[in-house]
C-alpha cells in the first residue's frame, strides 16, 4: 500500500475563456528526480539492493523498451504504455511519407497501477498564486510544435501571464538548461523579438546542443509601470525536445 501522498495547487487567471473568474491550477512542484536519485532511495530502503546492479538493469531494460518502440511494438515501462504516433497529414490515397509534413512521435498513457495511484492524491487548493507569473504555452515556430520542442536557430512564441522580461537584478531572463547536464543557456537579449506581459518571442541559439530542456523564465515584471524587488522565476512544466 501506497504511503498517503498530498499536492498543492496554485490558481491562475485564464485567459482563453470570457468569464473574469474563470482560473486554471497548477501543480506546486517539490523538486525533480532523475534515475540516480530513484537508484539512491531504492537502495536506502533495501539495503540488500546494489546501485551500479540497479542502474545496470535500467539500462538494459530502457534500451529493450525502446528497441520495442522502434519496431512499432505498444510497450509497458515505467508508468506509462508507450507506443508510435503519426503526426501531419497525408493528401490522397496513394500519398507518401513526406517528411518536412510528417513525423512520428512518443504517445504515453498512464498504466491502470498509475491512474489509480493518482486517484489516491490528497490535494489542498492554495488560492491564487503570489507571483501570478505563468507561460500556458510554448509554440516550436519551425515544426508548429506546442509544449514539445525546439529547433536551433528557429523561432519560439511563448504565451502566459505576467511574462515579460523586465529588471536588472542578476539572473533575469530566459533560459533553457539541459536535463541531463543541467547546463543553462541563457537567451541573448538581442534574440527577443517580442517582450509583452502576454506574449513573448525569441530565437533559439543555432548552436544549442542536442538534449532536453526546461525553459526558465526570471523576472522583476509586475506591471507597465512597476517593477519588483526581487525576481521571480517559473520554470515550465514541460521537457522540450532538442535535436
Amino acid at each position: 500500500m501506497a504511503q498517503k501522498t498530498k499536492v498543492n495547487i496554485e490558481l491562475y487567471d485564464l485567459l482563453i475563456t470570457s468569464r473574469k473568474d474563470d482560473r486554471s491550477g497548477r501543480v506546486v512542484s517539490t523538486g525533480s528526480q532523475k534515475i540516480d536519485d530513484l537508484i539512491a532511495i531504492a537502495v536506502e530502503r533495501r539495503t540488500d539492493l546494489n546501485a551500479v546492479t540497479l542502474k545496470a538493469s535500467y539500462m538494459i531494460l530502457k534500451e529493450i523498451a525502446l528497441e520495442g518502440v522502434r519496431n512499432a511494438k505498444q510497450v509497458e515501462f515505467g508508468l506509462t504504455h508507450n507506443g508510435l504516433g503519426v503526426g501531419g497529414a497525408f493528401i490522397g490515397d496513394h500519398a507518401g511519407w513526406d517528411s518536412e509534413k510528417n513525423s512520428l512521435y512518443l504517445h504515453a498513457a498512464p498504466t491502470l497501477e498509475t491512474r489509480d495511484a493518482l486517484k489516491d492524491i490528497e490535494v489542498a487548493v492554495l488560492g491564487m498564486a503570489s507571483s501570478g507569473l505563468y507561460v500556458n504555452t510554448l509554440t516550436d515556430v519551425s515544426s508548429g510544435k506546442v509544449n514539445e520542442r525546439l529547433t536551433p536557430g528557429g523561432g519560439v512564441n511563448l504565451t502566459g501571464i505576467k511574462i515579460k522580461i523586465a529588471g536588472e537584478a542578476p539572473g533575469v531572463g530566459i533560459f533553457l538548461t539541459e536535463i541531463n547536464s543541467q547546463a543553462a543557456t541563457q537567451i541573448p537579449s538581442e534574440s527577443i523579438l517580442i517582450n509583452d506581459p502576454s506574449k513573448i518571442t525569441f530565437i533559439v541559439p543555432a548552436g544549442l546542443p542536442t538534449g532536453d530542456y526546461r525553459l526558465s523564465i526570471t523576472t522583476q515584471f509586475a506591471n507597465n509601470t512597476t517593477l519588483l524587488n526581487e525576481p521571480r522565476t517559473y520554470v515550465f512544466d514541460y521537457v522540450l525536445a532538442c535535436n
